[in-house]
C-alpha cells in the first residue's frame, strides 16, 4: 500500500493467512478466513462465518475495537467499483438495527468479486 493510500485511507487487499495468524485467538475452530483488507492501522476481515472489523485506536494502537457483524445481520451492500479516472472503490453494508451502512473506501484493483461472493455467499 502506497504512503497517499494510506493517508487517504485506502484499503488494500491483504494475505488470509497473514490476518488468520494476526486473528490467532478470535477465530474460532474451523473458520477461515476469505478476504481481507488494512486501512491504516484498521482491517475489515470477511470469514466463512461473519464480517470482522478491527479498529486499533490510539497512538501506539494497542487499544483495539473488535466489531462482529453476522452475516444474517446484513440486510444489503454495494460495491461501487473504481471507473477510469477514479483512484478508488467503495463499499458499503447496511446492517440490521443500524442507521448508517458501514462504509469503507478500497483502492483501486481490491478483490471486489471476493467481496461480493463472501457476502453474497453467506446471505444464502
Amino acid at each position: 500500500m502506497g504512503l497517499l493510500d494510506g493517508l487517504l485511507g485506502h484499503g488494500s487487499d491483504v494475505s488470509p493467512a497473514d490476518v488468520a495468524r494476526e486473528l490467532d485467538g478470535m477465530l474460532v475452530a474451523g473458520e477461515t478466513v476469505q478476504v481481507a483488507f488494512r486501512v491504516v492501522r484498521d482491517l475489515m476481515v470477511f470469514t466463512d462465518r461473519r464480517l470482522i472489523l478491527v479498529d486499533r485506536q490510539g497512538l501506539t494502537g494497542r487499544k483495539v475495537e473488535y466489531l462482529t457483524v453476522p452475516y444474517r445481520a446484513i440486510t444489503s451492500f454495494s460495491v461501487e467499483n473504481a471507473g477510469s479516472f477514479d483512484l478508488d472503490s467503495e463499499l458499503k453494508i447496511w446492517v440490521s438495527g443500524q442507521p448508517a451502512p458501514i462504509a469503507r473506501t478500497l483502492k483501486r484493483g481490491a478483490d471486489i468479486r471476493g467481496i461480493q461472493q463472501a457476502i453474497a455467499g453467506s446471505l444464502r
